[in-house]
């Protein structure tokens, strides 16, 4: 099955995660990560990603940024790998790829999301046990948005801009959201979406998300698709629902299809037809006088429709000449 095209929705946000390969950590020293920030801001301003924040950890890279277009975030990281690969390998005397595969990626609805997925971005090097507090972390966007840096990296997101009206009032409150704790289930959500690429979002937002993007934003149902099944059909009856005659039922019933047709016997077989044989003979019903050679009916099915018959002596009981 042929993978999805990078999911880009205009003017969305999204979560972006690099992962060394192997585990195998993709910085060894402060050049590595200062050559990583230099390659990024050359992407980032030759493909028009604004990055609204970042963080460099020995074995990963996350990202939050917004592309200018559709193949925007696409260009900008496979510029940034392409430079920093070919410098890695050479300075380490390695060959090969030095990421997990492609990046992962995801759409995330901002107004809901946004300042989650900024401090799980910037938290990361606490969660991972890296330092204490995420402003003794160098490699991140987190002393910017507190007031301690000035990152040229970084275009400020309009919900940053919201939290204050001034500077010193939007680090005020972005530190103290950043001192309380993530919520687990949200940080988990976001995670799995962006290392899945599905959008991260309310279900009016990801209908929204589906149609401007004219694609589907999340995974279908998983197994084939249920079979409908049809009513099953009665006995002795066709699917339009009319009455089948079969041979038992035949039998088991008096037929009076068309005149000198003799009445059928318990065994399902019919009478002889008059007009067939002349003279011929029907076999007895157990219940009254036999049957007439022409296939006279029984004495409670009314008049017999065939001739009269030949033979007028015959055994009472018997149906016998």
């Amino acid at each position: 099955m042929a993978r999805l095209a990078r999911l880009y929705v205009p003017d969305q946000p999204q979560h972006v995660i690099l992962r060394g390969l192997d585990q195998q950590p993709a910085f060894v020293d402060d050049q590595d990560y200062e050559l990583f920030i230099d390659c990024l801001k050359a992407a980032a301003r030759d493909h028009h990603l604004a990055v609204h924040a970042w963080v460099l950890m020995p074995g990963a890279v996350q990202l939050l940024a917004t592309p200018s277009d559709e193949s925007s975030l696409p260009k900008a990281m496979q510029a940034v790998g392409r430079r920093y690969v070919a410098h890695f390998n050479r300075r380490y005397a390695r060959r090969g790829t030095l990421w997990e595969g492609r990046y992962r990626a995801t759409v995330i609805e901002g107004e809901r999301f946004f300042l989650l997925a900024s401090r799980v971005v910037e938290l990361a090097p606490v969660r991972n046990h890296l330092v204490a507090a995420p402003e003794d972390y160098r490699w991140s966007s987190y002393r910017h948005h507190i007031g301690l840096t000035v990152d040229s990296l970084i275009t400020d997101h309009q919900l940053y801009w919201a939290l204050g009206n001034t500077p010193f009032e939007r680090q005020r409150v972005y530190r103290e959201l950043c001192e309380q704790p993530l919520d687990e289930r949200e940080t988990t959500q976001l995670m799995q979406a962006t290392l899945k690429g599905w959008v991260l979002g309310s279900e009016t937002w990801r209908d929204w998300a589906s149609r401007t993007a004219n694609r589907r934003v999340s995974p279908l149902p998983r197994g084939r698709p249920r079979k409908v099944r049809e009513a099953p059909v009665a006995a002795g009856t066709t699917p339009g629902g009319t009455a089948s005659a079969s041979g038992h039922e035949m039998g088991s019933h008096q037929q009076t299809d068309s005149p000198g047709s003799g009445a059928g016997t318990p065994g399902g077989h019919a009478a002889g037809q008059a007009g067939g044989h002349p003279g011929g003979h029907s076999g007895a019903h157990p219940d009254g006088p036999g049957s007439s050679s022409t296939g006279a009916a029984r004495p409670d099915s009314g008049p017999a429709t065939g001739s009269p018959s030949t033979h007028e002596d015959r055994k009472p009981g018997t149906g016998t000449h």
